[in-house]
């Protein structure tokens, strides 16, 4: 595949996130305070897990299970973070696991280069439309389709409500420091970007830097340090050899805070059934067992790009007795992809 070239229409075409980078350089005017500062942070956090959680590990990946109705507040979530749509993102990560750091990655550092797998292709309007056969498990709800739609209304509500809770904070509490400039420049704009890198760091530097734990087909790597700042998502080698599991820290000591999360929502009853890594896995961690390879009529449907629709949340809603009714290898093939 030829490399991509940058446009000046392109720039224009995604004015929307380029603005908000814009947006940090009214500290200059706004100042700043530790309520700020505070509420940069919260807002960070929140929305972290909502991408983590949300789109990625549910809506992208179907790693657990919940209502209807909570799978649209999920999305209006995820869509408070301005990373676009619950099916845009999520038809772009189901193509980059077909084709991790090949030619046909969207986001590959190995294929491309680091800028490009980092922010490049956000900005080339050639992936501003996505391939909806791939999440047709998604867009069957209406909901969602129109979420996709107007899916900068969530951010914009956001923005609009930190510059109130700034005014109001003004004159309720003086004693804080806060306006509603402040509140907005730190609270969206700031927290905003810090967001954007943070989770861009995992499509670039998690194939760069970092330790592998499982001989992938890619070159996805572990890293504590962007484990803690991604709420998880700095587990990309064990992500990306078992991506069925909706815990990316597969031990007790690798930290993810995302999975900490759904578990209190399990606890509230709010989402259900989340799937771990089953035990073969851990036995090819700890070296006792080597990676069965895919039978070569499965990687052929895989690989098809006119076939190949995202197999996770295809396969997940299989019957149990569909399920009972294949060869046990196939099985977990089944489960894994």
């Amino acid at each position: 595949m030829a490399k991509r070239k940058f446009e000046p229409k392109d720039y224009i075409q995604n004015g929307g996130f380029i603005f908000i980078h814009l947006g940090c350089l009214l500290v200059i005017w706004a100042g700043a305070s530790w309520t700020a500062v505070a509420l940069c942070a919260l807002l960070y956090a929140a929305r972290m897990f909502s991408i983590t959680a949300f789109y990625h590990r549910y809506f992208a990946h179907r790693t657990y299970k919940t209502s209807r109705v909570f799978q649209f507040l999920m999305g209006v979530a995820g869509a408070t973070c301005f990373q676009n749509g619950p099916l845009w993102w999520s038809a772009h990560h189901r193509h980059h696991h077909r084709h991790s750091d090949t030619e046909e990655d969207i986001h590959s550092p190995i294929a491309r280069s680091l800028y490009w797998a980092h922010m490049g292709w956000i900005l080339s309007k050639q992936y501003n439309k996505y391939d909806t056969e791939s999440v047709r498990d998604l867009a069957k709800y209406p909901e969602i389709r129109w979420l996709q739609r107007y899916n900068v209304v969530p951010g914009i509500v956001l923005g609009v409500l930190t510059f109130v809770l700034g005014e109001v904070l003004a004159h309720t509490s003086p004693e804080l420091g806060i306006n509603g400039l402040q509140a907005l420049t730190w609270g969206f704009f700031v927290s905003t970007t810090l967001l954007y890198h943070a989770t861009f760091t995992i499509n670039s530097l998690m194939h760069k830097i970092g330790r592998r734990r499982f001989e992938t087909d890619d070159e996805s790597r572990n890293s504590m340090i962007l484990a803690l700042i991604t709420f998880g998502e700095g587990w990309h080698n064990n992500h990306h050899r078992y991506h069925a599991s909706e815990r990316q820290g597969f031990y007790w000591w690798e930290i993810d805070l995302s999975h900490y999360g759904l578990v209190m929502l399990k606890w509230l009853g709010l989402v259900w059934d989340l799937k771990t890594p089953p035990k073969r896995i851990y036995e090819e961690a700890a070296g006792v067992r080597k990676r069965t390879k895919t039978p070569g009529r499965l990687r052929q449907l895989q690989n098809d790009e006119e076939k190949a629709i995202d197999l996770t949340p295809a396969f997940s809603e299989l019957n149990d007795s569909t399920l009972r009714g294949l060869p046990k290898q196939e099985k977990e093939l089944l489960e894994e992809v």
